[in-house]
């Protein structure tokens, strides 16, 4: 039946025609923007996830510019502490010198004293935007739990959504010559010397040939010095004005003839840890064993160290809070021989500071460039996998465009057929 009322075809074709100029508006967007998915209209579950990960990227960017400004900060800090090295080799060199009789122990100690004053200068100029590493002024805790700074590192999404940092710690390296604040006898000493005063006797039968590590006390919450492990010194309730008790960070030091170790409290350490941890340090630093027995009672926190030879041993034990890791060197002087054969042992141990401060720094400047190289090629992929998500094919978006073009230009004629029909029933009245 036909009707000059109602057109089926032209309404068919005109549904036909919008469909294909509505696909045809939406290819030209794709190709002008060259998205397949601009707005949330288009699919908002791939929208709503691409957007998340766009501001990770983001996010990421940020890291990649913390690391960038961590890991030139460990660089400075590195280098200063590989010169102060070099420079504490020459002057091991002038001291090695000193100790003929025959040479002018005041021109080397002049020429000491230059070095010095060196060292000095470089620790002083190590930093980076105002943050210097190797000074002792840092006072915070880093993620490590010890004292230094934090390099932001990561964003870590969870699965509910929820963002956490990451961190990579960079432990302080005090390589400053300032000596420390003093700790009292009860904070750290040797309690029990039955022979000479300073002197570990010669073993010769008698009792005196022995000393005990045995006095320890730690800095509690309450502003006293009765925990019975090291805490940090910026706990709350820590008065680290009270000397008569350690500290994370407070540095131990005992003497053995020419050999001196050197022990750092660390977090959580006990009587029973300080004591090992100064073993080892003797131990490290080439104490003879066969000269000197050293022996742990972990019942009584204890090292008594015992004097092997025939000979009286000098020692010395010192606790300080706050000293630089060279501040020895602030006093050695090599003008005599007695002081020349004391530098000779004290030199051995701050080389030996200056060289675990650039490990150490060496170390976490490794890590944090592999970091940032991690990031960044984190960044990219997070880049790949929103691009695969939101972006167009334009290849496939060319050919398509094509194509609807055709179905226009076919569309709009059939359009033009559709509504001429209406005119064939003009020819029923002729």
């Amino acid at each position: 039946m036909s009707s000059i009322l109602t057109n089926n075809s032209a309404m068919v074709a005109l549904q036909t025609l919008k469909s294909i100029n509505s696909n045809l508006a939406s290819t030209q967007a794709e190709i002008s923007t060259g998205k397949s998915i601009g707005s949330a209209k288009d699919n908002a579950a791939v929208w709503a996830i691409s957007k998340v990960m766009e501001a990770d990227v983001k996010g990421f960017k940020g890291i990649s510019d913390s690391l960038s400004l961590g890991e030139s900060t460990v660089a400075v800090a590195r280098q200063a502490s590989e010169t102060v090295t070099d420079l504490l080799t020459e002057i091991k060199s002038k001291i090695v010198a000193a100790q003929e009789d025959n040479v002018d122990r005041g021109k080397i100690q002049t020429d000491i004293v230059a070095l010095r004053n060196q060292i000095t200068s470089v620790v002083g100029a190590a930093q980076f935007n105002g943050l210097n590493l190797v000074d002792g002024s840092q006072t915070g805790t880093n993620a490590n739990g010890n004292t230094g700074v934090d390099v932001l590192s990561s964003l870590d999404r969870k699965a509910d959504g929820s963002i956490v940092t990451s961190s990579i710690g960079v432990d302080a390296q005090n390589l400053s010559l300032t000596a420390g604040t003093a700790l009292g006898a009860a904070a750290a000493s040797v309690g029990t010397d039955t022979g000479t005063a300073g002197v570990i006797d010669a073993n010769d039968g008698g009792t005196n040939d022995s000393i005990t590590l045995d006095t320890f006390a730690f800095l509690d919450a309450s502003g006293g010095a009765t925990a019975t492990a090291a805490v940090m010194p910026d706990a709350a309730g820590v008065d680290t004005a009270v000397t008569n008790g350690l500290v994370v960070g407070d540095q131990l030091s005992l003497t053995i003839g020419t050999v001196q170790g050197n022990y750092v409290v660390k977090e959580g350490d006990t009587a029973e840890s300080v004591v090992a941890g100064m073993k080892n340090a003797l131990v490290a630093q080439g104490l003879d064993g066969d000269s000197f027995s050293m022996d742990i009672d972990t019942n009584a926190a204890q090292l008594v160290i015992t004097n092997e030879t025939n000979a009286d041993v000098a020692y010395s034990f010192s606790a300080s809070r706050g000293s630089g890791g060279l501040s020895g060197l602030a006093t050695m002087d090599v003008s005599s021989s007695g002081g020349a054969d004391a530098a000779l042992g004290a030199i051995e141990n701050m080389i030996q500071t200056s060289i675990d401060a650039s490990a150490a720094f060496g170390s976490v400047e490794g890590r944090i460039e592999i970091q940032s190289d991690f990031v960044g090629k984190l960044s990219d992929s997070l880049k790949s996998g929103i691009g695969a998500m939101v972006d167009a094919d334009m290849e496939a978006a060319s050919a398509r465009l094509q194509a609807l073009q055709v179905q226009q230009q076919l569309g709009t004629q059939a359009l033009s057929i559709a509504n001429q029909a209406p005119q064939n029933i003009l020819s029923l009245f002729r």
